[in-house]
């Protein structure tokens, strides 16, 4: 007899003002288990779970919880029958405490006034007995991404918690965050919660995941137990390709050096020696915290050099500003969208223009701007990189995280870049977009730009590279090509940092 489901959907459907974007969709998850939900953004992933945590209403369908239909009337109605959501944008307020945050709407009181002492006493046993090393009086905002996570999932805590809905969790975590999270899902699964699981790294689902359904265009492809699956059999169901559709060939080109780094050196990368060469794409790997992204920062004068030299077609730009390093030619491409790459309030047409204004392709210094120019241009890049339509005049803000991302891309096009960093270039991005963004990084290379491509993704580094550099702790501990770039090298060099070679 099978186990009665402690949350279920039937025929759960959600319609907006020209746009399905849930369609009957049966869906269920038992005691116990980690059920993930997997597909593109747009999918209906992100839908299905709103309804889940009280956050939005079914146009049909019904939702039961122990076999009894149910409403939720908002998500603090969710949360006191036992269903609680950590989502991609935390509820954390930052300027409050970790105590405060997590007892929130549940202060406890002495008369008319809020019980602090006792409020932090709570707060670090409940920090303690989840594993959680952070301090209770520490204020939100100083606290690490995984750690202000930490605290959304302890704020679950309050009550009988059967459900936990868990969105993109480990999208800004380190490995050994993500191996106590596991950990710590583990345990919830022991206690018999039943945890919902997005995430587009499909190489976790087989650490966690008991079953897997999958979403496209609002409805529901299938649901498979993990055990009888694999990697590319998901992602053939996700998208409606192989797996091997997904990454392109890559034509090699010239290999003229544009860049020249050697013996570098900041805080955290050490003698860093290696070359970048015209028309191909050269991959960089290595673990969380192996330097990888603030090596590139440092030959783009983000961060501050301590020693060693940079060269661009010949000439030393190891000292220059990161604006005139732009302007030479080279162009990179932040891990990090809201923070540093995207002008969120600005819609995406805005967001393609303010690079085209400071760049070479419309006009040139010290003339006005041509703005006939710049929108056509911007339509153009929109073009290419397939921004719909639609999506040209909204806020970036309202964009899905796919969508984002081609907005980001689309900006390199606004200057006459040689070289091309994308730092974390698929971050957060759904394997259909990635797809589309792979043949983007095809066609600069083909061009004969120089594209390089930092990733914590070693599947997407090794199926887009000509060559690739692996760091550990701030060395350059190989350069591989050839018949050299196998995983079980890659893997070795991510811990030996003596092995460099060229």
């Amino acid at each position: 007899m099978t186990a009665q489901a402690l949350i279920e959907t039937k025929g759960l459907t959600k319609q907006y003002p020209g746009v399905l974007a849930l369609n009957s969709v049966d869906f269920d998850l038992k005691s116990g288990e980690v059920h993930v939900l997997f597909g593109e953004n747009g999918a209906g992933k992100s839908t299905l779970i709103s309804m889940l945590a009280g956050a939005n209403n079914p146009s049909q369908g019904s939702v039961l919880l122990d076999g009894k239909e149910v409403r939720f009337e908002s998500v603090a109605d969710a949360q006191e029958k036992g269903i609680y959501t950590v989502f991609q944008e935390f509820s954390l307020i930052p300027t409050l405490t970790v105590a405060q945050n997590i007892f929130l709407g549940w202060e406890p009181m002495r008369g008319p006034f809020i019980d602090h002492k006792t409020m932090r006493k709570r707060a670090h046993d409940m920090l303690l007995e989840l594993g959680f090393d952070i301090d209770p009086n520490e204020v939100t905002a100083h606290l690490s991404r995984a750690q202000q996570q930490m605290v959304e999932i302890t704020k679950a805590f309050h009550g009988d918690l059967k459900v936990l809905i868990l969105d993109e969790p480990t999208a800004s975590l380190t490995d050994k965050e993500v191996d106590h999270l596991f950990e710590f899902v583990k345990e919830l699964k022991e206690k018999g919660v039943g945890i919902v699981y997005i995430s587009h790294r499909i190489q976790e689902f087989s650490r966690i995941a008991n079953r897997v359904t999958v979403l496209r265009d609002g409805g529901k492809i299938g649901t498979v137990d993990m055990v009888d699956t694999d990697d590319d059999a998901l992602v053939e169901m996700m998208t409606g390709r192989a797996i091997d559709e997904i990454y392109p060939k890559i034509t090699k080109g010239s290999g003229e050096v544009l860049l020249s780094v050697e013996n570098l050196r900041t805080v955290g990368i050490h003698d860093a020696t290696f070359d970048v060469r015209a028309g191909e794409v050269l991959g960089v790997a290595g673990l969380v915290g192996s330097g990888k992204s603030r090596l590139f920062r440092t030959v783009m004068g983000l961060t501050t050099r301590v020693g060693g030299k940079v060269t661009l077609k010949g000439e030393d730009i190891s000292h220059a500003p990161t604006r005139d390093i732009i302007k030479s030619g080279i162009y990179y491409l932040s891990p990090d969208r809201k923070a540093e790459g995207l002008d969120l309030a600005k819609t995406s047409k805005d967001n393609l223009a303010i690079n085209l204004v400071m760049g070479d392709k419309v006009g040139g210094e010290g003339q006005l701007v041509k703005w006939a120019e710049v929108n056509s241009e911007a339509v153009t890049i929109s073009d290419y990189v397939e921004l719909h339509e639609g999506y040209r005049n909204k806020p970036v803000s309202q964009l899905s995280g796919g969508n984002q991302q081609k907005v980001l891309f689309g900006k390199c096009f606004g200057q006459n870049a040689d070289i091309i960093i994308f730092d974390e270039p698929t971050v957060g991005v759904d394997m259909g977009t990635r797809a589309a963004l792979y043949l983007l990084i095809k066609e600069l290379a083909e061009s004969g730009k120089a594209v390089v491509v930092i990733s914590s993704d070693l599947p997407e580094v090794m199926n887009l590279s000509h060559r690739m550099i692996v760091l550990a702790h701030g060395h350059v501990s190989a350069v591989l090509s050839g018949d050299d770039m196998t995983e079980e090298q890659v893997l070795k060099y991510f811990f030996d940092e003596t092995g460099a070679k060229q």
